[in-house]
């Protein structure tokens, strides 16, 4: 059984979605500190050739709180406008705008379950079967922290392997994984260039300028193009 544990992250990059498809079941982990500054509540996208930062407004944002623990401000129709303005000539804008209208109109007052709605969304537009749940449904020793409350959702989900992101080399030991017989490797996203309009390509934006760009079929060769170390 192999295992994905990530915060929910909005509109996230391709390397987000290969940590999904390499995995049997996923874990979105909402209920950890909200990090200031990350990628929970924001992203970049193309706009007029260049990056450009969208966000989903929050109330009582605070490092003090849990992830699930945060309101979702009012979704404005400039934030669709945006990403309209951005990707309306993109050539797999129609196949993409009933995703990101789903996205946006989705109701609910809570900042997890809007982006980990996105994210199911987007995973089942890519066809990624893997199986997504929330780390908050878990029932686990809410006092472990860290790498200790990781192996412990692993272990509780019965996995074998642990995937996590390159940068998590930081974080997470093997030696400690090994321990408990799950064996920890880090997924390494490859380099990943494809068309964004005549412009000089800007790597690492939002999965939504992958999918205003490329079909389907074409994602999916993008989402095993990684390595595990």
């Amino acid at each position: 059984m192999k295992i994905g544990i990530m915060q929910p992250y909005f509109l996230p990059y391709i390397g987000y979605f290969q940590l999904i498809k390499s995995v049997d079941t996923y874990v979105i982990y909402d209920d950890v500190n909200f990090i200031k500054g990350g990628w929970i509540n924001r992203n970049r996208i193309l706009l007029n050739g260049g990056e450009f930062m969208i966000n989903v407004p929050m109330q009582g944002a605070s490092a003090f709180k849990k992830i699930n623990e945060i309101n979702l401000g009012k979704i404005t129709p400039k934030l669709f406008s945006t990403i309209e303005q951005a990707y309306r000539k993109a050539p797999y804008f129609k196949e993409v705008l009933p995703v990101i209208i789903d996205i946006l109109n989705f109701e609910t007052a809570n900042l997890s379950t809007f982006i980990s709605n996105s994210i199911v969304l987007i995973a089942q537009y890519l066809d990624i079967k893997t199986e997504i749940i929330l780390s908050s449904e878990i029932s686990k020793d809410i006092a472990l922290k860290s790498q200790n409350k990781v192996i412990e959702i692993c272990e509780i989900l019965g996995a074998t392997e642990y995937h996590n992101a390159i940068g998590g080399k930081e974080l997470y030991g093997k030696s400690q994984f090994a321990k408990k017989n799950i064996e920890l490797k880090f997924l390494k996203t490859n380099p990943i260039v494809y068309n964004q309009f005549n412009n000089d390509f800007i790597p690492w934006l939002s999965i939504l300028d992958v999918m205003m760009f490329n079909p389907v079929a074409e994602i999916n060769n993008m989402l095993n193009s990684y390595e595990l170390v």
